[in-house]
């Protein structure tokens, strides 16, 4: 159920309380850190569970060594960095440790995407979810509120194998209320719609529910999928929004050439095309600034999605 209350939390903290709910629940959770705890809310357990926390300081590429040692040996083991860090500095790490052997390692990443903001380009990870996703085995999830990251990672925690789960360092509205049921590989259907649909993940989704409005008063019937695991994919809902609207916009804070809309765009060129339109980060690098002001200046907006499903209806009006 959606509800968008005027509440707003980071995804990133929904870390920390979740694992030590788990943890308490009886589930052998440990945590390695990157030393960067506090940020990640990886803290939080470390505080409540001190003999299950490792922290290892500014070396995540031993921490993803660390965990895998741990994941073999039995634990369910999560580790916690800045996105850039894991999906970038420790690749190598994560192929060949976690990826190949399958372990139970769990990698969630705050800071992604470009509402990191000011601490600028270096810090800017809009290549992430391509990276994690070309691992074979691992689920790769980017939730679009504090409620659903949350519940994503217990799903995560209670699920055999590896994960990336893809967190957002500002502040955003909470769209989901406790109803809300995360189902890992499933996309949820947030708006029914006939005339074209959107396909949102994280930080995007918000702004696609805004662009539904926008285009529902137009007389534009929008469908809505919140597509929070990105790997696997839900195909089944992508080709029937296909088949059933004719037109599919996708919206995420990342680089699109390689992320949500490419990995739509292959499913959709095997089965069933149709006009495609694609609002992200096209062939560049954003810059220092606040993030608000860098996901306008880079069209990351309810404006640029609703742009692009006009134009896809006018392509759908004219025919193959």
């Amino acid at each position: 159920m959606t509800t968008v209350s005027q509440a707003t939390a980071a995804t990133r903290e929904a870390l920390g309380p979740t694992l030590v709910r788990l943890a308490q629940g009886g589930l052998d959770i440990v945590v390695v850190d990157g030393d960067l705890g506090v940020s990640t809310t990886a803290r939080v357990f470390g505080k409540a569970y001190p003999d299950r926390f490792f922290t290892l300081g500014p070396a995540e590429q031993n921490m993803i060594g660390v965990a895998a040692g741990l994941a073999a040996a039995g634990k369910i083991a999560f580790a916690s960095s800045f996105a850039v860090f894991i999906s970038g500095r420790c690749f190598d790490q994560i192929r060949v440790s976690v990826a190949q052997p399958g372990l139970n390692v769990k990698l969630v990443a705050s800071h992604a995407g470009i509402s990191v903001g000011d601490d600028g380009i270096s810090a800017h990870a809009i290549e992430d979810v391509a990276l994690m996703s070309t691992l074979v085995g691992f689920h790769v999830i980017v939730p679009a509120d504090v409620v659903e990251a949350a519940q994503a990672v217990e799903a995560a925690a209670r699920t055999p194998g590896p994960f990336y789960i893809r967190c957002g360092r500002p502040k955003v509205p909470i769209i989901y209320d406790e109803s809300y049921r995360f189902q890992l590989g499933k996309a949820h259907l947030l708006r029914p719609g006939r005339d074209v649909t959107v396909i949102a993940t994280g930080i995007m989704v918000k702004r696609a529910l805004e662009a539904v409005a926008a285009l529902e008063a137009e007389g534009i019937d929008c469908r809505l999928l919140n597509m929070a695991t990105v790997r696997p994919l839900d195909q089944e809902a992508i080709l029937s929004a296909a088949r059933e609207t004719g037109a599919i916009v996708t919206a995420e804070e990342h680089l699109v050439h390689c992320g949500l809309g490419s990995m739509v765009a292959q499913t959709l060129a095997s089965e069933h095309p149709v006009p495609m339109g694609f609002v992200g980060m096209k062939d560049r690098y954003a810059e220092s600034g606040r993030w608000d002001v860098l996901l306008e200046k880079y069209g990351l907006t309810a404006e640029a999605i609703v742009a692009e499903a006009r134009r896809l209806l006018e392509r759908k009006a004219k025919g193959p």
